[in-house]
C-alpha cells in the first residue's frame, strides 16, 4: 500500500520506517528542506537504538522516500498519517494549529478518496475538527481515523515492530478495512487490533500516559515516605510488583518523570477536563509532586555542604530525560542544573548522546566533559541524573582518585547500597537509607 507520513519527528519517522518495513511504500513529508535532504542521504535526525539500520534498509529497498512536497506525496497515497507536533500552550492545552493546517492543505489538494489517520496525541474531539476542516475545502469522500502511538523512547523500534495492541478509532467500515490491511502483519501474529469510536481512541492515549505518570509519581511518594520511616523502597517495590494486578513496570523511584509525552499529556488532559468543568484532582496532584520530585536531591546536596553551594563543583552523569535517547524535553537534569547554578554551584556534565541538545539550550552555562570520569576531576560531588548503562558498573577506585570528595547523589538508584558502602562513599539515593562514610 502507498502511505504518506506528514511530519518526520520522533513519531512520524519511527512510524514511517516501520510501515516501510512491513512492505508498504512510504512517503515522508516535512517542511524542513535541510532535514529532508539529510534523510535522503541516509542521515537519521533522531537518536533511537536500532532505528538507523531499519531506516537505511528501507531506503535501499526503495520503500522509504522523503519530500517537502505534500501534493506529490498525497497524489501517490491512499492513506495519510498525521504525525505532527501538538505542543502545550501556556495554559497546558494542546496546540492543534499544525494538525489543522495540514488538514486544510489536504482538503485543498486531494483529488480522490483518502483515509486521514491522526497519529499525533490530540484532545478528545480532534478527529471531528479535522473532518470539519477537510470538508470545508472539498466534496470528495474521505475518512478520518484516530490511531494513537504507544512508543517508548529508547525502545521505539521494538515497540513499533512488536506492539502490545493497535488501537484504531474509526466510524467508517471502509476505513476500518483499510486499517486492518495495513496492520495485518501484526494481527497475523496474534497482536490485537482494537476498534472503537474516534473519541474513545483519542482519550485512550491520554489515559494510558497519564496513568503511567500517576504510577511513577505514587512510587516516588512511597519512596519519600520510606526515608521517613526507615523502610527500603526497593523491597517495597518488589513486594508490590509481584502482585500481577500491579506489575513491576513503572515502579522505579527517582527524580521524577520527563520527556515529550508524560508532562505534556498530563497537562493537556487536565486542561481538557477544565473545559468540561471537570477537575482531574489526581493529575493535578501528580503534576505538583513531580515538579518537587525532580529537584528533591538539591536540598540534600545543600544540606551535605552546610547550606552553601557557592563555588562547589558538581559532576553530573546524564542529561537525557531517560537512557537510550537524546531527548532532553522536560529532563530532570535541566531543572537540577538551573537550581544548582542559582545556588552558586558549577556543573560539569557528561552525556555522550544528549550533550549537543543541551549545548544548544544552555551553551556555556555549564561545562561538558569528554568522558564520564573526566567530569569527576576535582568534583565536590557526583549527581547521577540519567540511568545510562555505562554508569551501572563504574570503577569506584578511579572515581575516588578523581573526586575531591567521595560523595554521590543518585537520582536513579543505580547501585545496591553495599557497593558505595564498601567503597567508602557518602551515598544518597531515593527511598533508601543514606550511606555515610
Amino acid at each position: 500500500m502507498n502511505i504518506t507520513i506528514v511530519g518526520t519527528g520522533y513519531v512520524g519517522l519511527v512510524t514511517g520506517t516501520t510501515l516501510a518495513e512491513l512492505g508498504n511504500s512510504v512517503y515522508c513529508v516535512d517542511i524542513d528542506e535541510k532535514k529532508v535532504e539529510g534523510m535522503k542521504n541516509g542521515i537519521v535526525p533522531i537518536y533511537e537504538p536500532n532505528l538507523e539500520e531499519m531506516f537505511l534498509r528501507n531506503i535501499q529497498s526503495e520503500r522509504l522516500f522523503f519530500t517537502t512536497n505534500l501534493k506529490e506525496a498525497l497524489d501517490k497515497s491512499e492513506v495519510i498519517y498525521l504525525a505532527l507536533p501538538t505542543p502545550p500552550g501556556e495554559d497546558g492545552s494542546a496546540d492543534l494549529s499544525y494538525v489543522l493546517k495540514v488538514a486544510n492543505d489536504i482538503g485543498e489538494m486531494m483529488t480522490d478518496y483518502k483515509v486521514v489517520v491522526n497519529k499525533s496525541t490530540v484532545p478528545v474531539g480532534t478527529a471531528d475538527r479535522v473532518r470539519e476542516t477537510i470538508s470545508s475545502k472539498t466534496s470528495i469522500p474521505f475518512d478520518v481515523v484516530s490511531n494513537p502511538e504507544f512508543l517508548r523512547e529508547g525502545f521505539a523500534v521494538e515497540d513499533s515492530m512488536n506492539p502490545s495492541r493497535v488501537v484504531v478509532g474509526a466510524s467508517s467500515d471502509r476505513a476500518k478495512d483499510i486499517m486492518s490491511k495495513i496492520y495485518q502483519p501484526f494481527t497475523n501474529t496474534g497482536i490485537p487490533i482494537i476498534f472503537m469510536d474516534e473519541k474513545s481512541s483519542e482519550l485512550t492515549k491520554y489515559a494510558a500516559n497519564s496513568f503511567l505518570a500517576v504510577k511513577i509519581t505514587f512510587m516516588n511518594e512511597i519512596a519519600n515516605y520510606c526515608e521517613k520511616v526507615g523502610a527500603d523502597v526497593d523491597k517495597v517495590r518488589l513486594g508490590m510488583g509481584s502482585d500481577d494486578r500491579i506489575g513491576h513496570r513503572f515502579l522505579f523511584p527517582g527524580i521524577g518523570y520527563g520527556g515529550s509525552c508524560f508532562p505534556k499529556d498530563v497537562k493537556a488532559l487536565i486542561k481538557s477536563g477544565k473545559q468540561e468543568n471537570f477537575n482531574f484532582q489526581i493529575l493535578e496532584a501528580t503534576e505538583n509532586v513531580n515538579t518537587a520530585q525532580k529537584v528533591i536531591l538539591v536540598s540534600e546536596i545543600e544540606k551535605y555542604f552546610g547550606g552553601n553551594l557557592e563555588g562547589k563543583k558538581i559532576a553530573m552523569w546524564g542529561l537525557a530525560f531517560k537512557a537510550n535517547t537524546d531527548d532532553i524535553r522536560e529532563a530532570s537534569s535541566l531543572d537540577n542544573i538551573a537550581l544548582l547554578i542559582k545556588k552558586g554551584a558549577k556543573v560539569v556534565a557528561y552525556d555522550a548522546v544528549a550533550e549537543n541538545n543541551v549545548k544548544k539550550l544552555l551553551g556555556d552555562k555549564i561545562q561538558y566533559a569528554k568522558g564520564m570520569y573526566d567530569a569527576l576531576e576535582d568534583a565536590d560531588a557526583l549527581f547521577i541524573a540519567t540511568e545510562w548503562p555505562e554508569f551501572k558498573n563504574p570503577n569506584f577506585e578511579l572515581i575516588s582518585k578523581k573526586m575531591k570528595n567521595k560523595v554521590i547523589f543518585d537520582g536513579r538508584n543505580m547501585y545496591p547500597l553495599e557497593i558505595p558502602e564498601q567503597n567508602g562513599f557518602y551515598y544518597k539515593s531515593i527511598g533508601r537509607k543514606t550511606i555515610s562514610k
